[in-house]
């Protein structure tokens, strides 16, 4: 049997580790509060499972439409944002087209480019985790089709500033789309970054990617969404695989978003938990970047498999990016001190081995 080439190489997408029964599980950057009672329910209420789901998603988009002030033609919804991403690289991109991004960001953006048979251009990050802009808009050429603004950077933290977002686009040429993956925006504290839905009208090639998978607590539902131009997103509709997202991913969308002030309470309690580590972090020796996310970046360097085997030995399971460094989710409040323990222990060890 024929396999192209590029993706019998490919590895496949590996998920953050499963934790033991006695291990925290700070590998996948999910929300460790449990749904809401009301989002439960309204799953539970989908019982007709021998009845295919709303193929269009039509309540939902039409519930984002509003909020967001924009026609349902303008908001799709997928099974997750990277399930967006995909479609929008093989709606955009193809043999000898380029897509643009920073480079470490999210790890399924090579696999993506790759299955569009296009090829990726990764821009190396600032010294501080930060996208760098400048070199991202150099890099795009007369081939570049699509480039992908990752905010906050996942796994490494920094936003984009909306001064630097305009700036860029600015240097963009309106025919490349923009893609602003803001999967985690809800746990952004810092008011100076882009925040890219109110950004639509001024910039016709911006699509804006959100999920319900992080702040939402709607992992294991598959439900994302993106925002942006109707033909763009007509184009998307029409690589999606049909039926995708399921009716019980949908309700528990549309009950999440009426009990959301509930959940960006935890959010926020999140976010408070997020920088009281990374002080501590610091006060301990480690250069840990700005965390806008839901979890943070320890730059191990080298050491990056040490350290990943001491904090799993201690009960936490981490994401390891060897040999650049590890990712550690802001999970229960109980894994906290731990973590602390732990990282206070390697800091020294990892400096002395430099």
């Amino acid at each position: 049997m024929h396999i192209r080439p590029e993706i019998a190489v490919l590895p496949a997408y590996k998920q953050g580790r499963q934790a033991a029964a006695d291990a925290f599980k700070l590998s996948s950057n999910e929300n460790p509060f449990p749904p809401l009672p009301g989002v439960v329910e309204a799953v539970q209420a989908q019982t007709a499972f021998n009845r295919y789901p709303d193929a269009t998603a039509l309540a939902v988009r039409a519930v984002l439409a509003n909020r967001f002030g924009l026609t349902v033609d303008e908001v799709h919804v997928a099974p997750g944002s990277v399930a967006v991403l995909h479609e929008l690289a093989k709606a955009t991109s193809g043999p000898g087209d380029e897509i643009v991004y920073a480079w470490r960001s999210f790890e399924a953006y090579p696999g993506v480019v790759t299955v569009a048979g296009a090829t990726s251009v990764q821009v190396p990050n600032r010294a501080d985790g930060g996208h760098d802009l400048d070199a991202m808009a150099a890099a795009v050429t007369d081939r570049t089709r699509m480039v992908i603004v990752c905010t906050p950077n996942n796994p490494t933290g920094p936003i984009v500033t909306g001064a630097e977002f305009e700036a860029f686009m600015a240097a963009v040429p309106s025919t490349v789309l923009v893609v602003l993956d803001e999967a985690y925006a809800e746990f952004v504290t810092d008011v100076t970054a882009v925040r890219g839905a109110a950004l639509l009208e001024r910039y016709p090639n911006l699509v804006v990617l959100r999920t319900f998978s992080k702040a939402y607590g709607l992992a294991g539902l598959r439900v994302g969404y993106a925002l942006g131009p109707a033909y763009v997103l007509d184009a998307v509709r029409a690589c999606a695989i049909p039926l995708s997202v399921t009716a019980q991913g949908q309700a528990a969308a549309l009950a999440s978003l009426e009990r959301e002030s509930e959940l960006l309470e935890r959010v926020a309690e999140l976010a408070a938990r997020r920088d009281r580590v990374v002080r501590a972090l610091r006060a301990q020796g480690w250069a840990v970047p700005d965390a806008q996310g839901n979890f943070v970046w320890l730059p191990t360097g080298e050491g990056t498999a040490v350290a990943a085997e001491a904090f799993e030995r201690a009960g936490i399971i981490v994401r390891a990016f060897a040999p650049e460094g590890i990712r550690i989710s802001i999970g229960e409040h109980e894994a906290v001190e731990t973590l602390l323990e732990t990282a206070r222990a390697l800091v020294g060890d990892l400096q002395a081995a430099e």
